[in-house]
């Protein structure tokens, strides 16, 4: 039985852990051999996750808190201590990385690491073990970095610890980089620097034994993957060289930095082998200048017409709604922009107040009001009150279920085309509003299916069609076949009834195979314990 047991929570079971595996692949020789490393996902319940491990008989449990595992994680180190008040509990991670004094989960564990607890975990469980007890029960972690030049300890690589079963039905987590050089103040990334490189030669030695055991798909969980370019533009020509169809590789990236020798590496992989996850955030300059975000909107620009014109790369963008000073308005304006630079998806997100993160500096002036509970989601602004942002949190689920689902791609942008009378030839027809178009189609979804959540496809499609031809005003003859098309996408040939009655040219039963899909499952954030 071992005497340490590492575990954490994961958002699902799709997500494995990249924190537990740099913890475990860190720990001192002697404490790894009696070390054993297990997950959980936030959907099992606390006394049978608590009955797993208890039934390893372990001395010390270590748990990495996230702010998707909060409450979760504070119902199990609540019973484990009930149950087993003699077994010590080492908590890490970033939602207890700050503000630790102020949270209840503190006040069960036994120790709290603050920061990056890949090395310390290892000297704490060295002296646990060992009887010495440590009188501070809030340790701040070193930085540790990948290639100390002083002869101290350097992070040893996980990625061995990948299991076959992990590559083959889980996302992996990879990292050529931690750290941030910008302080955009609602990312806990700001508060993270310096960036440490991963020294080359190792990590692309790492990746070639994942690529030689099979795996296929690499989320790279990097917050500024192409800041440095020699080893962005190495990277990617180390997986290019090798490319193989089905590579798959997920990049976070820096919107308005991508210079001549990265596009024309970019351009040459095939459509589907690349995501960039685009970091916009907002496009109004006074909100950037306010939370201290820097962007240069006309190269952020200029870079997405090339990644949508001359790549295949699939670009998914975030928006983020409820920043200090941000209204509806403004937001909506830079949504419109957004959408007009063809992202295949905008991520609409809203505002969380990371516990450690300096955006609460705004609250009194702009009225910031958070839920008190993870995710600590705005409620309201002095710009945008509850019922707004309410409209908003809609705004985005439907907006997912329609825009980014991959199952409208046709008929979306017939919600902001205004229909004419030149609508049987499909002529072109003067733009309105995205953002008010789709805020438009929520508040008419909402009132009419009164959910957002469990809409069959069937069901979403038929209220679409009502929408679009009795509220809109658009022809049936040109919803219709757009609905149908967007339909056989995934291969489906039952055509809905309600469609029926308005398709019939051989053009408007064509069926269209859906490409393959380019987008890995969500993001779950860095994996650390940390």
């Amino acid at each position: 039985m071992p005497d340490v047991v590492l575990t954490t929570l994961n958002a699902r079971y799709a997500h494995a852990s990249f924190g537990l595996r740099y913890l475990m692949a860190n720990l001192p020789p002697a404490v790894r051999e009696r070390a054993a490393m297990l997950e959980f996902d936030i959907s099992q319940r606390s006394v049978d996750v608590l009955e797993a491990i208890l039934a390893r008989s372990p001395r010390i449990v270590g748990i990495g808190v996230y702010i998707w595992n909060a409450e979760e994680s504070l119902r199990l180190v609540a019973d484990l201590k009930r149950v087993r008040p003699d077994v010590l509990v080492i908590l890490g991670g970033p939602e207890v990385s700050y503000e630790t004094d102020q949270q209840p989960i503190a006040s069960f564990a036994d120790y709290v690491i603050t920061g990056e607890a890949d090395l310390a975990i290892g000297e704490l469980c060295e002296k646990l073990l060992a009887g010495r007890r440590p009188l501070q029960k809030i340790i701040a972690a070193d930085l540790p970095d990948f290639a100390r030049k002083d002869g101290g300890p350097s992070l040893e690589l996980p990625y061995h610890l990948y299991t076959d079963a992990d590559l083959a039905h889980r996302v992996v987590y990879v990292e050529a980089s931690r750290g941030c050089p910008f302080k955009c103040e609602f990312c806990l990334s700001s508060l993270d620097v310096p960036v440490r490189n991963v020294p080359l030669a190792p990590f692309l030695a790492a990746m070639q034994s994942l690529l030689d055991r099979g795996l296929r798909q690499f989320k790279f969980v990097d917050r500024t993957f192409n800041l440095n370019l020699n080893i962005s533009r190495s990277i990617l020509a180390f997986f290019l060289e090798r490319y193989t169809p089905g590579l798959f590789l997920h990049f976070e990236m820096i919107p308005d930095r991508l210079p001549e020798a990265l596009r024309e590496l970019i351009a040459r992989f095939p459509p589907g082998a690349l995501q960039f996850e685009v970091g916009v955030q907002t496009l109004n300059d006074d909100v950037a200048a306010r939370i201290s975000r820097r962007q240069d909107n006309a190269k952020l620009a200029d870079n997405l017409r090339f990644l949508r014109e001359r790549t295949g790369v699939h670009v998914h963008a975030d928006l983020i709604v409820g920043l200090p000073g941000e209204t509806l308005d403004s937001f909506g304006d830079g949504f419109d922009r957004l959408v007009a630079m063809r992202p295949q998806e905008i991520q609409v997100g809203m505002l969380k107040r990371l516990r450690g993160t300096p955006i609460v500096r705004h609250d009194a002036e702009f009225g910031m009001v958070y839920s008190p509970h993870a995710p600590y989601e705005i409620l309201a602004t002095r710009d945008v009150d509850f019922a707004s942002m309410q409209r908003m949190r809609r705004f985005a689920r439907y907006w997912d279920l329609i825009a980014n689902s991959g199952n409208f791609i046709e008929m979306t942008p017939l919600l902001w085309t205004r229909p004419t009378a030149a609508e049987e030839s499909r002529e072109s027809a003067p733009a309105r509003s995205p953002f008010q178009s789709f805020l438009q189609l929520t508040d008419w979804l909402h009132d009419t299916a009164g959910r957002q959540h469990r809409i069959a496809l069937q069901d979403l499609m038929r209220l679409l069609f009502t929408y679009l031809t009795q509220i809109v005003g658009h022809s049936p003859n040109v919803v219709a076949p757009a609905l149908w098309r967007d339909y056989q996408r995934g291969g489906r040939s039952d055509l809905p009834a309600f469609l029926k009655p308005h398709i019939t040219t051989p053009a408007d039963t064509r069926v269209v195979r859906k490409p393959r899909a380019t987008t890995a499952p969500p993001r779950q954030g860095r994996h650390l314990m940390s």
